[in-house]
Order: C-alpha cells, then sequence, then structure tokens
C-alpha cells in the first residue's frame, strides 16, 4: 500500500510540476508581424532591439512600426507569468503598465490596459472565458486564453486572445485589442532568435524574419585563436553563434558546445590526439562558418 501511495504522489508531483511549466513571450531576440488587410494588404514589421537599464530592472527596447523612438520597452518576469510595457516621457520620467497575466484562470477578471494602441488605453474589464490548449508551429500545444468584455465594460466591446509564448493576437502592448484583419490588424508572425513560433497564413505567403534574419556577414566577425602551448582555442566576436561542433577529419563529430550569445566561446581539445580539427560554428537561421584548427 505504501508503494502504490509513493507511486500515485510521484504522478501527482510530476503532473504539477509540468503544469507550473510556463514558456516565456520575449527571447534574446523578438520579432512581430502585424498585418493589416484593407484594399490589399500590407504587413508592419517591429522587433526587439537590445536591453536597458530602468530603475535597476532589464528592459527590452521596442524598434519599429511605431516605436522607432525606442522609448518604449517591455520586461519580463517569467517567474510570475506577468510581462510589463514602460513608457519613457519625452520630458523625463516614465510610467509602466502590467499587460499580461498568465497565471489567471478561467473566470478570472482583469483590467486590460492598451497603452499607445488604437485601442481605449483603459479597456477596461475582461473576463477570462476558456483556456485552450493549442499546437503552434512546433507542433507543440500551447494554451490560448480567450476573454470577452464583461457586462459592465463600457470601453470595450470585441474580444481578446492572448496565446503562451506569444502574447496577444493583436499588438503586444494591446492584450485588450481584438485581433482583426480588416479592422485594427492582427498578428501574422512571431518570431524568437529568428526562428517563426506563430505564424497566421491567412492573409500572407510566408513568415520570414526580417530586422533579425542575420546574414553569412554577422559570422565574418568570428575569429578563431590558439595558443602553441595550450590545447584551448576561443571563437571570439562569437555574440551571434549559437553551438560551435568539433569534427575530424573523417567528418565525425566529437563534441557540440553550446553558446548563450557569449562574446567568447572556449574550446578544449586536450582530450583528442594531436591534428587537424575541422570547427564549424552555427548562428541562427541556421548560418554556418568553418574553420580548421592543429592541435
Amino acid at each position: 500500500m505504501k508503494s502504490i501511495i509513493t507511486t500515485v504522489l510521484f504522478f501527482i508531483g510530476a503532473f504539477a510540476t509540468l503544469a507550473q511549466n510556463y514558456k516565456p513571450i520575449l527571447d534574446y531576440r523578438n520579432e512581430w508581424h502585424f498585418t493589416t488587410c484593407d484594399f490589399g494588404c500590407y504587413t508592419d514589421k517591429y522587433y526587439t532591439d537590445g536591453d536597458t537599464l530602468v530603475g535597476g530592472k532589464i528592459y527590452k527596447i521596442l524598434e519599429g512600426y511605431h516605436f522607432i523612438s525606442r522609448t518604449f520597452l517591455l520586461r519580463e518576469e517569467v517567474s510570475e507569468k506577468k510581462l510589463y510595457f514602460l513608457k519613457i516621457r519625452p520630458g523625463g520620467g516614465t510610467e509602466e503598465f502590467l499587460l499580461y497575466d498568465f497565471t489567471l484562470e478561467v473566470g478570472d477578471t482583469i483590467n486590460m490596459l492598451n497603452p499607445i494602441t488604437p485601442f481605449p488605453q483603459d479597456g477596461g474589464y475582461f473576463r477570462l472565458d476558456s483556456i485552450v490548449p493549442r499546437p503552434l508551429v512546433d507542433g507543440i500545444n500551447y494554451d490560448h486564453f480567450y476573454f470577452s468584455p464583461t457586462p459592465t465594460n463600457s470601453n470595450s466591446t470585441e474580444n481578446a486572445i492572448w496565446v503562451e509564448g506569444v502574447g496577444s493576437l493583436s499588438l503586444i502592448n494591446a492584450p485588450g485589442g481584438h485581433p482583426d484583419l480588416i479592422g485594427v490588424g492582427a498578428l501574422s508572425c512571431y518570431f524568437k532568435n529568428t526562428e517563426v513560433f506563430y505564424s497566421n497564413l491567412d492573409s500572407i505567403d510566408d513568415c520570414v524574419p526580417v530586422y533579425m534574419n542575420l546574414p553569412e556577414r554577422m559570422l565574418r566577425e568570428v575569429i578563431i585563436s590558439k595558443s602553441n602551448s595550450s590545447d584551448i582555442c576561443w571563437l571570439n566576436n562569437a555574440m551571434h553563434v549559437k553551438e560551435a561542433n568539433v569534427y575530424d577529419l573523417s567528418g565525425k563529430k566529437l563534441m557540440t558546445i553550446q553558446n548563450s550569445f557569449n562574446q567568447k566561446m572556449t574550446i578544449d581539445l586536450s582530450r583528442f590526439n594531436s591534428g587537424m580539427y575541422i570547427i564549424i560554428a552555427r548562428g541562427m537561421g541556421d548560418i554556418k562558418r568553418t574553420f580548421k584548427i592543429v592541435k
């Protein structure tokens, strides 16, 4: 009996752990395509371009579309499953808004704030009607949150949709915005580190990153170096390298070194015999550059 109880508790604990998993909206690099159709379709693009520190907190800088002033910032508290939007006022000072709270449960209400959008900044209260897991581009199910204005909400009349790992299906800073291609517009593509994460091809042909599409020249800055007295070599200027693979001359892969957008990568060849080795650095979008090194 004790064994059965222990097994049941293990599965309950495992399920609770899985249920607590949260896919963040923001990644190292992010890009949104927002499409509007009116006598033809037009797609605007905006993206995150670097980080900044405000009030001791790290924010990502929004750029492109109507964010070109670089005074609109995003930060995500992953442990809280919340995302915030910061507006820097022209005369100084800041104003921060809570955009998303993915801890909400069915039946909960939230006051939707839509700063700097065509929607009412104070969108009023919405009720979370349902949470439905649906697959995105990677084939994995992510929770879709479906909201409707509460009966007393006189500011908004249309429904809103959030997607785990994506945010609103309207503008990122319009959690209460109704996605409508022939109205204000709707999210058509969302990329994390140049990889498409969400796509809606109802009005466009394909999702191709524009501002984050790192051409091969970005890896031309990568330099490999090695001391004659050491079995350690380094990839310098490696901020755009996702991983480096080491091969022998027969083409056998010997090891893979992951990189989290660091400036320098260390590759230890001490456990291999003397000779020539091939190192292939891979960037985002599967861009590659090949080096040869002699141990």
